[in-house]
Order: structure tokens, then C-alpha cells, then sequence
């Protein structure tokens, strides 16, 4: 560990010194440290201070994966949704920690991940759900990588989940014609004999002309309508961490967005709003489909199979009306970025990786086109 005495000096005449530090790390791997510094006082400090520093990272590297976790989660809190956080707790505490626990992060070798990722390979879970433990998994390793504990994330050697023939297509979204919303409705609306049941009946009809997510339509209070406009700014989610509900920002920035409604649900929409302000104490901070409350997720599936078969349909998930609201607009042939603005969507590429197969005509188009240069 020498420290060099250039022929540099500074205005105040002192020399400057190169203070090095050789080392082997953890992995074997022989390493050096330098740093410049003026004055032989301050060469010695300097030397102290960089051997301080490389013990601090040896050390760093024998963390626990549940250590790292704890730091992790403790970060991570700050940056994400409660709703978002929860999952990947949730996922980590499942799938990750009851093997790796009481593991130094240092000791995640190639053969050590790859066992886990066969026990992973052999449970009965979708290709989906393999491949978002990868996903939280790898992205905890790589914060250990940014913070400077181990040198690599080795998980990345090991790779992701694959399907071992081919990839299975995208499943089928489901969604209500104009014609079968119409009987859902229908029934949805004769089953509203109360303010309660008229909140069911509303919230569908947001759902359909509007495409907004559950959480979005939960969160809804009569202060984010304005004229012919909804504006989205928050979200609800159920059943977080033991909450019951939790009020949450939207899902992310694109969510923030102002919605323009159709004559037919304003006037859905004033019609809900008069029963509401019949209540004693109401104010414009009443959820719009629930009142003080938000209508409860098992509450709105229960009564969305019972409208469904009411009318004769197969039910359909809640998030599905959301399909049913960009279908509607993609079989009209509507801009895609206009459907991705009204979905909230971050990019467009999501809708059009959803929604690109309800695009028939424009494929007819296409091949029209070819048809027409004559050979």
C-alpha cells in the first residue's frame, strides 16, 4: 500500500501524493485503488479512508438476501404504488426468500440460481407468472449490483423463463358487442331499485363508454366531473397489505387524463348525481358509484354474473368492459392513439400489440392495394 510523491505542487506548495491500494477481492480478482491527493498528512488520511472503504465493501458483499431485501423493499417504497410494492413483496417473500434467505448475495452462483430456476420451472404456474418472479427477482440482484455489493448480477447468465417449444399465442380478450352491452345493461338498469343498485348500474356504463379501469371508477368522485369532461387522478385498490381500501395515484403518468363523455352517460351521470344529493350529507367528494364508500370488488363481480345472466350472456371479467370500450372504437376504424389516449395506455404499442386483430378492414384494405399492381 505505497503512497508516491509526484513533482506536483499546489498554490500552496504542497506536493501532490498518489496513494494506491492494491487488493484481491472476494472473487479472486486482483484490484487496485488509486487517488491523489495534497500534502503528506492528507496522503495518510487518504490511505486510511480507502482501506475503510474497500473493508466496507467486502462486507457489503456478505449481505443476506433477506438483508438486501429489507433494503430494498425500504427503497423501493418511495419510488412505486403501495398496489405495485405489494406484488413485489408478495412475490420476493413467496418465491425467492424461503431459499435464498440466510444466503450471502456474494454466494448466488450460476449453479445455486439455475437449481432454484428448475424448482421454479417444475411448480404448475403459467409462463406469465415464471416469468414475473424472473422479473422481480433479477431486478433485486441488480439493485445489489447498483449499490456496488457484488460486481454482477449472475441470474442474468442464467436467463429467463421460455416456453420449451414455442411461444403460446395471446389469449383471446374478451368483450360485449354494442348489442350484448345493450341486454347487460338493460338488466343492469331494472335491477336498480335502490341508490345502491343504481351505483351497480352506473359504474358499468362508465366502465363501457368511458374504458376506464376498475380502480379508476372506484376512485371516482363527483369533483373530478366537470361539464362533458371526467378527469382522472387517482386510483383504489382492495385488499393491499391488509387494508381494505387504499387510495392510490393512477397507474402511471399517462393515466392522468381527461375523458370526454357521450350525451347518453352525462345523462346517466346527472341522474345519479340528483339521488345523491338527497342524501343528507353529501358533498362533491361523495365516490361517485359508492357515496361515502366505494363499492366493494366482490360486491360488483357478484352483480356482474347475476346482469350477465340476467341477459343471457356469458359474464365477462370487469376489466373486460374495458375491452369492450376499445373494441368498440377499434371496429370503427378510431386512431389507435386515440384509443390509447382514452385507455391511459403508456404506449401506444400496448394497444396495438392488444387491439391490432380487430382491425379487419384495414387488412382487406392492405390486400386490396396488392391486388390492384397487375403482373
Amino acid at each position: 500500500m505505497p503512497i508516491y510523491k509526484t513533482k506536483k505542487k499546489n498554490k500552496e506548495g504542497k506536493y501532490q501524493y498518489r496513494v494506491c491500494v492494491n487488493y484481491t477481492d472476494l472473487h479472486g480478482n486482483y484490484k487496485q485503488k488509486n487517488k491523489y491527493v495534497y500534502g503528506s498528512a492528507e496522503a495518510k488520511e487518504a490511505e486510511s479512508k480507502l482501506l475503510i472503504s474497500i473493508q466496507q465493501g467486502e462486507n457489503a458483499s456478505k449481505k443476506t438476501v433477506q438483508a438486501l431485501f429489507d433494503e430494498y423493499i425500504s427503497v423501493k417504497k418511495l419510488e412505486v404504488r403501495e398496489t405495485s410494492l405489494a406484488k413485489t413483496q408478495s412475490i420476493l417473500r413467496r418465491e425467492v426468500l424461503p431459499k435464498f434467505k440466510n444466503v450471502a448475495i456474494d454466494k448466488l452462483t450460476v449453479p445455486i440460481l439455475q437449481e432454484w430456476k428448475t424448482e421454479i420451472n417444475d411448480k404448475n404456474l403459467s409462463l406469465t407468472t415464471k416469468r414475473n418472479i424472473y422479473g422481480e427477482f433479477r431486478a433485486l440482484i441488480n439493485y445489489a449490483v447498483r449499490m456496488e455489493y457484488i460486481p454482477r448480477n449472475m441470474l442474468n447468465l442464467v436467463g429467463g423463463f421460455k416456453e420449451v417449444y414455442f411461444e403460446k399465442p395471446q389469449d383471446k380478450i374478451q368483450f360485449y358487442t354494442a348489442e350484448q352491452f345493450q341486454r347487460f345493461i338493460k338488466q343492469a338498469k331494472e335491477q336498480a331499485t335502490s341508490l345502491s343498485g343504481w351505483g351497480y348500474y352506473v359504474f358499468f356504463c362508465i366502465a363501457f363508454y368511458t374504458g376506464m379501469r376498475k380502480g379508476e371508477i372506484n376512485a371516482l368522485k363527483w369533483s373530478d366531473i366537470e361539464g362533458n369532461i371526467i378527469h382522472i387522478r387517482r386510483s383504489v385498490a382492495q385488499k393491499v397489505n391488509g387494508k381494505s381500501i387504499i387510495e392510490t395515484p393512477p397507474k402511471n403518468k399517462t393515466s392522468y387524463r381527461d375523458i370526454q363523455m357521450p350525451q347518453q352517460l352525462i345523462k346517466i351521470l346527472d341522474q345519479h348525481q340528483a339521488l345523491h344529493r338527497k342524501q343528507k350529507g353529501y358533498t362533491d367528494n361523495y365516490r361517485v358509484c359508492g357515496g361515502v364508500s366505494c363499492i366493494s370488488d366482490t360486491a360488483l363481480s357478484n352483480k356482474n354474473k347475476e346482469f350477465a345472466k340476467l341477459a343471457g350472456l356469458e359474464p365477462i371479467r370487469i376489466h373486460d368492459f374495458r375491452h369492450s370500450h376499445a373494441s368498440l372504437l377499434v371496429n370503427n376504424s378510431i386512431n389507435i392513439q386515440e384509443v390509447a389516449k382514452r385507455l391511459g395506455h403508456s404506449k401506444v404499442e400496448i394497444t396495438w400489440n392488444t387491439y391490432s386483430h380487430l382491425y379487419p378492414k384495414e387488412e382487406e384494405r392492405a390486400l386490396a392495394v396488392l391486388e390492384s399492381v397487375k403482373i
